[in-house]
């Protein structure tokens, strides 16, 4: 997303945060975030509302199973937290520990949910998450526990993979709108994505907040980015 106005290199952010030595704007953003978070959840979950409604009745009118599907993450302190999404696979076929994350073309998920995964729609439960404290607007994508990369547990091959468990997981992050989004296909793709997240964690403001809110509202309109 070569519009937003951030370093390609996540370890070149932080050394550019530490070296600039400058009092920032709304320094005591990390105090005031979580409220803000909840403030402008409950917000969006009063104003979509009907919206949401109709996506659910879609997915229970689509396929059998429930209209949600909640998964236990790691959280912040890599906490187990649960995560709710509107359910875009078949009941019968839920991993609900995580193991094998979702590919191109993927047979486990539904019609509705192919739609709803291409827009980022199924995401949009986890405002109830960030109502009731689980996750923050912005911050590290939440990993399933058994995620694995190449075969293996991304958790145990990943360097510093729980450094970005020091703040609280979001909806959205600095690894999403720089382009590493979606499934983890690959040990460097991980590592890549910590360190996104690890500058992120490192230099939270409300700007780059702000900023990382704005950029994500276009990706839905951007081809092959969720699925």
């Amino acid at each position: 997303m070569d519009s937003v106005n951030f370093s390609s290199s996540a370890a070149d952010q932080t050394s550019e945060a530490d070296a600039s030595g400058a009092a920032k704007p709304f320094r005591f953003w990390p105090v005031v975030k979580p409220a803000f978070d909840r403030g402008i959840a409950i917000v969006g979950l009063v104003t979509l509302l009907p919206f949401l409604l109709l996506i659910a009745a879609a997915v229970r009118l689509d396929s059998p199973g429930s209209v949600l599907f909640r998964q236990a993450r790691f959280g912040k302190g890599s906490k187990v937290v649960m995560v709710t999404k509107f359910r875009t696979m078949r009941h019968d076929m839920a991993d609900m520990g995580g193991r094998m994350q979702a590919a191109r073309g993927d047979g486990r998920v539904t019609r509705l949910g192919q739609f709803l995964r291409s827009t980022c729609l199924d995401e949009l439960p986890q405002l109830w998450d960030v109502a009731c404290g689980r996750l923050s607007l912005v911050g590290p994508r939440p990993h399933p526990l058994e995620m694995e990369v190449e075969g293996k547990r991304a958790d145990l091959v990943i360097l510093d993979y729980h450094e970005r468990h020091r703040v609280k997981p979001g909806i959205t992050g600095l690894a999403q709108i720089m382009g590493n989004r979606g499934p983890v296909t690959s040990i460097a793709m991980g590592q890549a994505r910590i360190g996104y997240d690890i500058a992120y964690a490192n230099d939270i403001s409300f700007t780059k907040d702000m900023r990382i809110i704005l950029a994500t509202l276009i990706v839905p309109f951007r081809r092959n980015v969720c699925y």
